[in-house]
């Protein structure tokens, strides 16, 4: 496939006149942002009410109250309040990750579970508990962090050998090693399907079944991985001029580089060991944030913190309802999203440039 040349040496930019002064400078993003996340908090209260299970809304009120054995209480404080919180950590992570990704690679069509981030994690995590025996979130989460790192920085290195002007060999290089990384996953699990038949719903990217200790510990996690991506957001946004001019501007490049790249590594990772390789979110999520604040990279992490969060709880949602008396999972339900958009994208910027 040849690049078409107004995108050769281009670097990923959103035009200004689609920032922040659309929403009225600083006041107007801290309203948009107060008001996502009054949507945000809305939308996880009506998630208590929505799935399998009979409770009433009076029992769900009641289950909040208290856990007093009754089969509502269960249902809700057990089952939907533990996957909501799930969800909205593991579409957090992957909406900052995103953002890091399309910054750090210069590509706008990045995402960690499109350029087989979250697949290198995944297999990671079958690898641990398929063939080491280990259960339990806090006993793989490392194996899963490992696996994003070791594909974070092939990826990278892809991107650099190609050339950050060509977006297009880097997404279908990301999307090869994907394809691979989960060939090899599904294949491991059809060698042994009673070994891994506890695995199959979080390989279709479902946020059920974690309890509150994984909650607390990937937490912790996701929130090293904020602070990281909060740290370099100013010296990554500088990168987007030119390695020399941020070198004028005081940017160590480097350091720069493996922070996002630790950053990535830290949320794509613990999303994926929490929820499975969900794809796409990274991907829609910050096109919407930087539609709403332009290039400024902090507040378009914030935007896609809360974007994120509410757009896999929306797809879990869906899920619990679309395919009675069954569910579906989030990650399918995302991927049904996600794939029109990146054609569409895809679609747009090579009208853009041709």
């Amino acid at each position: 496939m040849s690049i078409p040349a107004a995108w050769r040496g281009a670097r990923f930019r959103v035009p200004r006149r689609v920032g922040g002064e659309r929403l009225g400078g600083v006041a107007g993003r801290i309203a948009v942002l107060c008001a996502g996340v009054g949507v945000l908090v809305a939308t996880a209260w009506f998630s208590l009410f929505v799935g399998a299970g009979d409770a009433s809304p009076a029992q769900v009120v009641a289950a909040l109250g208290g856990h007093d054995g009754s089969n509502a209480a269960t249902i809700v404080r057990d089952m939907r309040l533990p996957r909501g919180l799930t969800a909205m950590l593991v579409g957090l992570a992957l909406g900052v990750a995103g953002t890091i990704m399309q910054a750090l690679i210069g590509n706008p069509l990045a995402d960690p579970g499109l350029l087989g981030v979250n697949a290198g994690a995944g297999l990671a995590v079958v690898v641990a508990v398929g063939f080491l025996g280990l259960v339990g979130f806090n006993a793989y989460i490392w194996f899963a962090l490992c696996g994003a790192l070791v594909v974070s920085l092939f990826v990278y290195a892809i991107s650099a050998t190609a050339g950050r002007g060509s977006p297009f060999t880097v997404v279908l290089s990301g999307v090869a090693v994907s394809a691979v990384l989960m060939g090899v996953t599904n294949a491991l699990a059809l060698i042994d399907p009673t070994r891994f038949n506890a695995l199959r719903t979080w390989m279709a990217g479902s946020v059920t079944g974690r309890d509150g200790g994984s909650m607390l510990a990937g937490s912790f996690i996701i929130l090293a991985g904020l602070v990281v991506a909060v740290i370099i957001a100013a010296p990554l946004a500088q990168l987007g001029l030119g390695e020399d001019t941020a070198r004028s501007l005081g940017v160590r490049v480097g350091p720069t580089r493996f922070g996002a790249t630790i950053a990535v590594m830290l949320l794509a990772g613990t999303a994926t060991a929490l929820g499975g390789p969900i794809m796409f979110v990274g991907l829609m999520v910050p096109h919407l944030a930087h539609a709403l604040v332009g290039p400024r990279l902090v507040w378009a992490i914030v935007y896609s913190a809360v974007g994120g969060a509410l757009l896999v709880l929306l797809a879990d949602m869906v899920g619990r309802v679309v395919a009675p008396p069954g569910e579906a999972p989030a990650g399918l339900i995302t991927a049904i999203l996600g794939a029109p958009v990146l054609a569409l994208l895809a679609q747009g910027r090579h009208g853009a440039a041709s």
